[in-house]
């Protein structure tokens, strides 16, 4: 019978360890509390992969490196389905290979009981375990999920090896002028197809790209993703792919593949291990074909919680407490792409109550919430914005959100119902929160309508975090930008490494102004005041306003003087 041995005379025996040493961790961790292994790390008298090998005698299971080659899952065993990336990160544990209902997973952890039962449960598997370093496990778990991308780039490079005579090459050019749709639906369901749409779908939706754009060109076709607002090459299919890959999407998205003169829209859903994915498709038609944006709304990557935006302290407190009033106008300001919509149904999920009916009229609805009637605009059958809200005053709503004020009888029945004892939210397209009441009052509302409505107008943009793992300190030599004082450094800016892939930031974070209407504003809006006089009312009120969030958020090291500047002044 073997005899259970220690693990600090295992580390004895081995000669990685005197006595003296081990009692002197024990102490250390009685006093601490944690595990031995971690204090014996922590004082520096092991190294890590040390006390994985004696966890591995200790424990009789077998230790893997990736200098060994043992930590490389097997390919084609779908693995990555079993185990979601997200999960493998947050808990360290790698499936290698599975061989009926077993399961091997390597963890760095072998006595942490919860997280095999967790395994157990989620991959309906027995589970058997190697030990490897948490150094390894991490290198080894990102280059397993990134495999997307290369079997991506294998696909994009297989799609041009053929056909490769020039006779072949003519006819399939002149062929995408003619092909049939019964043609069209046979090679948009051909494997190599398939593939290549399933994996530029996945490897945008890992690389946390909101738009994918497939783009026809002259002598080839484009594909680009949007990642943190800014658009990036992707190397792209072989042209003669084009056609068939925008059938294939089309066909998903249920929309007609025999119009290509007219823009379409559409969409479908996507699963991705535990998450569900919509994906909105529009077509546009080109001089050298149809041109596809697909728009990947992923509700597990939005931070549906105010807190978690960007806003300041004294910018939440603002917002909240006018979410609170029981009636008024609250607006979201700020150019197409600035994340308006997001705080709007943060916001909205901080009014969720089952004592309020709540209903909300947009186009599209984006991401649905539980406790809200959504509604979408349907103009071809006479659902607009203003139609539908008529009829929400019929339904006795509470609150009610309003996607986008795009005219003046939506406006004026949005003011109209904030007047009679409901809470409205909607969005407007405006640079700042002064430029909100302007545009309202040039479109046609009474100042009578807007003074006693209107409680908040915020205004945002987004800016690029700076990679937290690569961001560098340096000295910036100007005082102040823009009058803005810096009063901090140094500041930070972008480096660029693996984690962020060479671009130096991941993420974007909301810079916002929030401007309360107060008594000196409201009589200004009664004057029918110009916007300089409203902005300047509102920054001696206190409104701090974009460029100095900005500043603040640069300071703080979240993100860039010239990501501020770029986005706040429009120079790059």
């Amino acid at each position: 019978m073997t005899t259970y041995q220690k693990l600090g005379e295992i580390l004895i025996r081995q000669g990685l360890l005197t006595q003296e040493q081990l009692d002197k961790a024990i102490q250390i961790q009685e006093k601490e509390s944690g595990r031995l292994g971690e204090v014996l790390i922590k004082l520096g008298m092991i190294k890590e992969q040390e006390l994985i090998s004696a966890l591995a005698s200790q424990l009789s299971l077998s230790y893997v490196s990736r200098s060994s080659g043992l930590l490389i899952p097997q390919a084609d065993q779908g693995l990555e389905d079993l185990i979601p990336k997200d999960f493998a990160q947050k808990n360290l544990v790698l499936p290698l290979s599975r061989s009926l209902n077993s399961l091997t997973c390597a963890i760095s952890d072998p006595l942490d009981v919860i997280l095999l039962d967790n395994l157990k449960k989620m991959t309906n598997c027995e589970i058997n375990i190697v030990i490897a370093t948490k150094t390894d496990l991490v290198r080894a778990i990102e280059d397993f999920y990134s495999h997307a991308a290369m079997m991506m780039k294998e696909a994009v490079k297989e799609s041009y090896d053929a056909p490769k005579a020039p006779e072949e090459k003519e006819r399939l050019s002149n062929e995408e002028l003619e092909l049939s749709t019964d043609k069209l639906i046979a090679r948009a369901g051909e494997a190599p197809v398939v593939k290549l749409v399933d994996l530029i779908i996945r490897q945008a939706i890992d690389e946390r790209a909101s738009d994918i754009h497939v783009e026809p060109q002259k002598d080839k076709s484009s594909l680009r993703y949007r990642i943190d607002g800014r658009l990036y090459e992707i190397p792209p299919p072989a042209k003669h792919l084009h056609m068939p890959i925008v059938t294939r999407i089309k066909i998903l998205a249920k929309m007609d593949i025999s119009e290509k003169r007219l823009p379409q829209d559409g969409a479908f859903i996507v699963k991705m291990e535990e998450r569900v994915v919509d994906l909105r498709i529009s077509t546009a038609p080109t001089i050298y074909g149809e041109k596809l944006v697909l728009r990947i709304l992923d509700k597990a990557s939005v931070p549906l919680d105010l807190a978690k935006l960007g806003f300041n302290q004294q910018q939440l407190d603002d917002f909240r407490k006018a979410l609170k009033s029981p009636f008024g106008l609250v607006l979201i300001t700020g150019p197409t792409g600035s994340g308006k919509t997001t705080t709007l149904y943060a916001a909205m999920n901080e009014l969720v109550n089952p004592h309020k009916n709540i209903l909300s009229i947009e186009d599209p609805v984006e991401y649905r919430l539980d406790g809200i009637n959504q509604v979408q605009v349907k103009p071809e059958i006479g659902l607009t914005f203003a139609s539908a809200l008529r009829s929400f005053l019929r339904q006795d709503p509470d609150i009610m959100m309003v996607g986008e004020i795009r005219d003046l009888e939506t406006a004026q029945i949005c003011l109209r119902a904030a007047l009679t004892g409901h809470l409205i939210l909607s969005t407007l397209h405006t640079n700042d929160a002064p430029s909100a009441v302007s545009r309202l009052l040039d479109i046609g509302i009474e100042p009578y309508l807007l003074m006693p409505s209107l409680l908040l107008v915020v205004a945002q943009r987004l800016a690029r975090r700076l990679c937290p793992k690569c961001k560098e300190a340096y000295e910036y030599k100007q005082d102040e930008i823009e009058g803005v004082k810096l009063n901090r450094a140094p500041l930070f800016r972008a480096k660029g490494c693996d984690e962020c892939n060479n671009i130096g930031y991941k993420g974007r974070v909301a810079i916002c102004e929030t401007m309360v209407l107060n008594d000196t504003i409201r009589n200004l809006i009664y004057k029918h005041a110009s916007y300089i006089e409203i902005r300047d009312a509102a920054k001696a009120s206190g409104t701090m306003i974009l460029l100095e969030a900005g500043i603040k958020k640069v300071i703080e090291g979240v993100t860039s003087i010239e990501e501020v500047i770029s986005i706040t002044t429009g120079e790059e």
